[in-house]
């Protein structure tokens, strides 16, 4: 083996062990979410990402990207947590093909009991994942990352 396919096993090793963590976190949340307020991860990152919005609503295409999901999916996702009356859609007044979507006070109320939970988990779920040699390296990386300030 060469150095160039030296340094592509590093990165796939690197990558395998992201996904590795990744899904020993989402397994845990996912577990946690619905045992206790009836979330799945990715309905608790659509209002997480909604509640982010101070109040303002977020155009269909900006929650997909948000969420990972396709458009398609997206609309699903939507058409769900609006039935349970946790977020509502709303037209467009320049453009009546932009749909727009916004917490309602029931999906703010739920968001609310959901992030200690989720919060906790993904704490504990790191702090065990530190512990395993295989997995703190990335674990050590994802404390290391800062968040790019915001501006208003």
């Amino acid at each position: 083996m060469g150095i160039a396919d030296d340094a592509v096993e590093v990165r796939a090793q690197g990558w395998r062990t992201l996904a590795a963590l990744h899904g020993l976190i989402e397994a845990e949340l996912e577990r946690a979410l619905a045992a206790s307020v009836d979330l799945s991860v990715v309905e608790y990152t659509v209002l997480d990402a909604l509640n982010r919005q101070d109040g303002w609503h977020m155009r269909m295409q900006q929650l997909a990207r948000a969420a990972a999901l396709s458009p398609s999916a997206t609309t699903r996702l939507v058409n769900r947590l609006e039935d349970r009356a946790l977020l509502t859609r709303i037209l467009c007044a320049d453009d009546r093909r932009g749909i727009y979507t916004e917490l309602t006070a029931a999906g703010r109320a739920l968001y609310e009991r959901a992030r200690p939970i989720h919060d906790e988990t993904l704490e504990r779920v790191l702090a065990e994942a530190g512990e395993q040699p295989e997995l703190s390296p990335v674990v050590e990386a994802l404390h290391g990352v800062a968040l790019p300030a915001v501006h208003s």
